[in-house]
């Protein structure tokens, strides 16, 4: 006759607790950091909107340099100054754009680089305003001074980005390459005017603003799809 041990018996009274569960999927492997982060999106007719915005900024810009060029003083001075600001206006309206789809690419670096042209571009817009608005008095005040040299520098780092999306390839075909070509403008403007004169610098300023920045913006307009917007 078996007589059972205390061993046994312990054995069968422990319920089984055992269970198994799926693996949780992991967030935490992408080397790039691109899984982790929060994607802001923007959807097609937002790009198209914001397009039109740039093509209104930059086309005003042109028609003021082709009716005072770009270093007229008085009443020409502040007109290109406040219309100068509108061009900026519509700067921004293209790198919100470039943010939301990350045309320069998804890592942290490609994406900060639009961030730092925001902050460059809003201090030139803030030279526009005062230069434009300011009692001639102060137009050369050491504080608007200091602004003057955000102008050039927030040019520089849109030809710098209009570089990086090219490189990236996240937007495709014709805005794939066109965005370099208007980010161009102060590269070709600046020394044309230093070689040719305020004379020829008006128009060859003038007519780059309306093939380069007011095209991209009608390209953003009709093809938003070619950013990867949403629908």
């Amino acid at each position: 006759m078996h007589h059972g041990t205390a061993t046994d018996t312990k054995e069968h009274s422990m319920p089984d607790t055992t269970h198994t569960s799926p693996a949780l999927a992991r967030t935490d492997t992408d080397p790039t950091g691109a899984a982790t982060r929060a994607t802001i999106g923007i959807d097609r007719r937002r790009v198209s909107r914001l397009g039109l915005v740039l093509t209104a900024g930059a086309t005003i810009w042109s028609a003021s340099n082709f009716v005072f060029g770009p270093t007229a003083d008085g009443v020409g001075g502040r007109v290109g100054d406040l219309t100068g600001f509108l061009f900026q206006v519509g700067v921004f309206a293209l790198l919100t754009v470039m943010l939301r789809t990350s045309a320069t690419g998804t890592s942290r670096a490609a994406r900060a680089m639009v961030r730092v042209e925001f902050v460059l571009l809003g201090l030139a817009s803030l030279w526009s305003l005062a230069h434009g608005l300011a009692p001639e008095s102060l137009q050369d005040s050491p504080a608007i001074m200091v602004l003057d040299v955000f102008w050039p520098l927030s040019m520089l780092g849109m030809f710098v980005i209009g570089i990086k999306v090219a490189v990236a390839g996240r937007w495709r075909g014709i805005l794939r390459g066109w965005p370099l070509v208007a980010e161009t403008w102060a590269v070709v403007t600046v020394p044309s005017m230093v070689v040719l004169g305020d004379g020829a610098a008006r128009w060859i300023g003038a007519t780059h603003l309306l093939l380069g920045y007011a095209v991209l913006g009608l390209l953003l307009a009709r093809r938003p799809e070619l950013t990867g917007a949403s629908e």
